[in-house]
């Protein structure tokens, strides 16, 4: 059976996880650390799909020749 690629999403329900744990305290060294490494790898993880979706976006937004117009999201523009 093959593993299923990991989503923003589900990287991100586990490092909210993995931080709610580390900030309950009473764990050992030896466990706060896995967890530290293993919450700065999903960190990782998901800024680099924000910066992949974010580049998406600004190639979708470029104009013919090239320029990026950076358009506001909906709730930008009218203050929200």
């Amino acid at each position: 059976m093959s593993e299923q690629p990991l989503t923003f999403e589900a990287a991100f329900a586990e490092l909210e996880e993995t931080v709610r744990r580390l900030e309950e305290g009473g764990l050992d060294l030896e466990t706060s650390v896995e967890l530290f490494a293993k919450g700065m790898k999903l960190a990782r993880f998901c800024e680099e799909e924000l910066d992949r979706a974010e580049l998406r976006v600004q190639q979708l937004l470029s104009d013919a020749t090239g320029h990026t117009t950076l358009a506001p999201f909906e709730g930008e523009r009218d203050g929200r």
